[in-house]
């Protein structure tokens, strides 16, 4: 059903305790070359490939409570004319790396070293990962979803040494003053409220030795 263009470029994680299924989005030619133009446009750097050194787990929800819903949201490599908030920004799709359905089951989508297009700023240096919910921005995200947030976040920093915050995607504008931040379009900002911030607060408190967002206020 997915294609699996790239596959061989998927950077596995070998877990003993946690599952994680390879459910790769089409990632060929198209989605990189239009990544390197977002890159040079939003960030005014100039790739030869679009490998990234990660230092930001950012977590978020679909606003779809179905999986199969949520996950044909990124398969395309070009965004769907119905992102009329983001369509200014560039033609290719948005992604993660990661996406977990509402039982806790953990999918990777795309190799861990690619950049995804799934935070305004932020992209260069994050890893995605998506939660199934949050539908009409309800706070529903399960206890099974904690579970597999925490043990995934947990293993992405043993296999990425770089990584030093785990950030809310509602906190993404926490960083704009920080050295982190790359977008250079001073208009392009869009109002989110994933995953919440309760399940922010449950997955911090399940964590230890990263940092949050470097600021306090949730900007809107």
């Amino acid at each position: 059903m997915y294609k699996t263009f790239l596959l061989a470029l998927f950077v596995p994680l070998f877990l003993t305790a946690l599952e994680i299924k390879q459910t790769p989005i089409e990632f060929g030619e198209i989605r990189v070359e239009l990544t390197k133009k977002y890159i040079k446009s939003h960030y005014n750097l100039d790739v030869q490939d679009i490998k990234i050194v990660p230092k930001i787990v950012m977590i978020h929800h679909t606003a779809i409570d179905d999986f199969n819903d949520s996950l044909s949201r990124f398969t395309s490599q070009t965004l769907p004319s119905d992102r009329p908030d983001i369509n200014n920004g560039g033609a290719v799709n948005v992604s993660a790396h990661f996406m977990v359905e509402r039982d806790g089951t953990i999918h990777q989508l795309m190799p861990l070293d690619f950049m995804a297009r799934h935070v305004i700023g932020l992209n260069y240096n994050s890893i995605g990962i998506e939660n199934v919910g949050g539908q009409n921005s309800k706070d529903n995200l399960t206890q099974e979803q904690l579970k597999a947030n925490i043990e995934l976040v947990k293993e992405l920093k043993k296999r990425f040494s770089t990584i030093e915050y785990v950030v809310g995607h509602y906190e993404y504008r926490c960083f704009e003053a920080d050295e982190i931040w790359l977008e250079v379009d001073k208009k392009y900002r869009t109002h989110k409220d994933d995953p919440s911030v309760r399940f922010m607060s449950e997955l911090r408190a399940n964590l230890s030795g990263f940092k949050g967002a470097p600021c306090t206020k949730v900007h809107k």
